[in-house]
Order: C-alpha cells, then sequence, then structure tokens
C-alpha cells in the first residue's frame, strides 16, 4: 500500500497545516496544529503518531517539522487530487464539484492509477481551478511505501 492510501484525510489536512506554518524553521506546535484543526491537543497528537511512523515528519521538543518524504507525499497528493478533478471535470461536474467528488477518492488512488487516468486525459496541466498539475514524469509513480 502506499503512503498515501495509508493516510486518513484528517491525518493529511494535519501534514498540510505542519507544512504551510512553521514559524522560522522551528516547526509547529501541537496547540497550532489543533488549533488549525479544530480539535484539542490529544486528538491532533493522535493523527501525528502514524505521520512520524511514516517519516512524514520530525517531532521535538513539541514541534512538528515536515520531512522532505512529507513534502514530497503532499505534493504527490496534490497531483492526485488535480487529476482526479480533471477527469470529474471532463464528466461534465462544475468546479466546485470536482474538488468535492476528488475529496472522496483522492487518498485512495494509487500513483499506477492516477498515471492512467493523466495519460487517457492528455496529460493536463492544470486543474479545473486553475492550478498547476506536475508532469507524469516528475511524479512519484510508484511512490513509497
Amino acid at each position: 500500500m502506499e503512503t498515501l492510501q495509508r493516510l486518513t484525510r484528517r491525518q493529511l489536512e494535519a501534514l498540510q497545516v505542519i507544512a504551510t506554518r512553521p514559524v522560522e524553521g522551528r516547526g509547529v506546535s501541537l496547540n497550532a496544529i489543533a488549533s488549525a484543526l479544530g480539535v484539542r491537543a490529544p486528538s491532533a497528537l493522535a493523527h501525528l503518531g502514524p505521520l512520524e511512523e511514516l517519516g512524514l515528519i520530525v517531532r521535538s521538543r513539541g514541534k512538528s517539522v515536515v520531512t522532505r518524504r512529507g513534502r514530497v507525499c503532499l505534493d504527490e497528493y496534490l497531483r492526485h487530487h488535480r487529476v482526479a478533478e480533471s477527469l470529474f471535470a471532463r464528466a461534465g461536474l462544475t468546479a466546485d464539484a470536482t474538488h468535492s467528488a476528488a475529496l472522496e477518492v483522492d487518498l485512495a488512488l494509487s500513483h499506477r492509477t492516477v498515471q492512467e487516468i493523466c495519460e487517457a486525459e492528455g496529460h493536463p496541466t492544470v486543474c479545473p481551478h486553475g492550478q498547476p498539475i506536475s508532469p507524469c514524469s516528475t511524479a512519484g509513480v510508484g511512490g513509497h511505501r
């Protein structure tokens, strides 16, 4: 099973918070993560353990920092999500609907499936919202297991 397929939506959200809110390279506090997720610290902490076990974050002195592997995982996630959105847009869904539909499947898709969808869709370069889709050659096909 690939790394993305092992994550829950809340774990992914925690990883995104850690990646986007570091304080001067020192990491993000548990309280800041909990606040961003709208949960209490013990609930947020429960999401961090699996991220650390997968090598996506490092925790030290109460702060969490995303690792290189974590950043690659986030890039892969964006690719999965945006390719799925493009597929749903081609099926006729509105831009807002493509986002909601992609959220239902993006974590479950394997890299191989995303690659095949991308090829079938003619290698879209942007999602329906105008955000870039990384090319197949730089995506993590095969990914981290």
